[in-house]
């Protein structure tokens, strides 16, 4: 196992399809602005309800990023 330092970051993925789709999106968001993610953990599910039908599913994610190394 090598010696990595990370650090977590919490986001919010939305999406109106379920869950693993908010989650898709959330971490494909993050990885546009993080660098060298390593892993997730999901923390909240929640979601929106019209006329007695799901409409909006959030996800909350705790997201792992290693730090670059020191130079």
């Amino acid at each position: 196992m090598s010696d990595n330092v990370y650090r977590v970051t919490e986001i919010v993925g939305s999406s109106t399809e379920g869950v693993d789709d908010a989650i898709r999106k959330g971490i494909s968001r993050a990885s546009q602005t993080l660098r060298n993610l390593d892993w997730f953990e999901v923390t909240q599910v929640r979601g929106h309800i019209e006329n007695g039908e799901i409409e909006h599913y959030q996800v909350g994610l705790k997201v792992g990023f290693r730090l670059d190394d020191e130079e």
